[in-house]
């Protein structure tokens, strides 16, 4: 499993390895970085199981901070209110954002398919960061985006059952699907929380391996749902602009046109097309006379291989959303007029990736996601403060509260 990899910058592909054994250390760090204790061998707790290893993780962080409140302050007191995202995750890495009890799998290219997935459902995780064992390297990361994709090009009937899932192995699912796979992309432990968004957005993907360049080893896994919790708890006490408090609408945030829906009678085959094809990662699912009832997401896949009902695809939607482990709450909606403050504030309760939204009649009119709430907050805000500048709205605060 991981051995040492050489990188040559923070954010990137994976470079080449030095074979060795397996550096079981791999969320040590060489150095204590600003408010964080070091992370040694015997923190570590590793299982291991059939071609994949777990990685049990216990830090003890005396503060999540590597910069100072009041050094943000001082630098918004000289630039703008909206700046305040950017700032402040440009002063925090993604070694802050790493939990202090955290849990990683690194699935082995040699493991079984259907393993690897069920192992995800098991563990209650949605990517898994691939190891090659004779490249001694890291070489993708296994998310439900990849089952779907399995799916949808082998499932012919329910006549016909997927021997591909019992049989192959993610090496054999890798080499046959090359062409649509993106090379690795991750980022070092002490790169900050702005690269770190970046990259997610610019890269259009919903995972990051944390990948420390000294030992090679996968550390975490950053997520948009993850940066936003940790924006939410930490930056309250900086001054916050005026924009959160405009609807979305009005601010252009998330999607307010052309939403991708589907009946409760679609086969779930259709719906994996529609998936692959629109590149979405959830569909709303409408009644037959057109309001919202329930969501399928991606995530929702995974449960076929829980249940190992993959082999009929056939199946409607309604049918495939009684296979869900997890209880679930009901649909997670805003209206267009919801301000960006109650969204964000909706999302991160919720533990949603996005909301869909509704009018009055709960039919649906757009959505709004994690990535359209990051991208505004630390990519878009300037545009943001323009809109709040023009006559007729709100202009910037300086009230502190997230």
């Amino acid at each position: 499993m991981p051995a040492r990899l050489a990188a040559p910058s923070a954010v990137g592909a994976v470079a080449g390895s030095n074979s060795g054994a397996p550096d079981l250390g791999c969320c040590g760090r060489r150095r204590t970085l600003s408010g964080a204790a070091t992370l040694s061998t015997k923190d570590v707790q590793v299982t291991e199981n059939d071609k994949y290893i777990i990685f049990k993780s216990k830090c003890q962080k005396s503060d999540c901070f590597s910069a100072n409140l009041e050094e943000i302050q001082l630098e918004l007191a000289l630039g703008q209110p909206s700046q305040v995202f950017e700032l402040f995750t440009r002063h925090h890495t993604c070694y802050d954002l790493i939990p202090t009890s955290s849990k990683l799998l690194v699935f082995d290219t040699n493991l079984n398919v259907r393993k690897a997935f069920f192992a995800l459902v098991y563990n209650g995780l949605r990517a898994a960061p691939l190891w090659d064992s004779d490249r001694q390297k890291f070489v993708g990361i296994l998310t439900v985006t990849d089952f779907i994709y399995i799916l949808h090009k082998y499932y012919r009937s329910a006549l016909v059952p997927m021997e591909v899932l019992e049989t192959h192995r993610i090496s054999t699912w890798q080499a046959e699907l090359s062409s649509q796979l993106k090379p690795l992309t991750w980022i070092s432990p002490e790169a900050s929380l702005y690269d770190a968004i970046r990259v997610l957005l610019h890269s259009r993907v919903h995972r990051l391996p944390v990948i420390d360049p000294l030992t090679g080893n996968a550390l975490y896994i950053v997520t948009h749902k993850r940066v936003l919790k940790f924006i939410c708890l930490y930056a309250h006490q900086l001054p916050m602009p005026g924009w959160l408090d405009q609807p979305i609408i009005q601010l252009g945030i998330g999607t307010h046109s052309n939403i991708v829906t589907v009946s409760g009678t679609t086969s779930l085959v259709k719906v994996l097309s529609l998936f692959v094809q629109n590149r979405v990662s959830a569909l709303p699912v409408l009644s037959s006379d057109g309001r919202l009832t329930d969501i399928y997401s991606k995530f929702d896949v995974i449960n076929l291989a829980a249940t190992k009902t993959y082999n009929n695809l056939d199946i409607s939607v309604a049918e495939a959303l009684q296979y869900r482990r997890e209880r679930f709450e009901g649909v997670s909606k805003c209206s267009s007029d919801a301000t960006l403050k109650a969204v964000i504030d909706q999302l991160v309760q919720d533990e949603v990736h996005r909301l869909v939204i509704v009018d009055q009649d709960n039919r649906v009119t757009g959505m709004v996601s994690l990535s359209d709430v990051l991208n505004a907050l630390v990519r878009d805000y300037e545009r943001l403060a323009d809109h709040c500048s023009q006559p007729g709205v709100a202009r910037e605060t300086l009230e502190t509260g997230l």
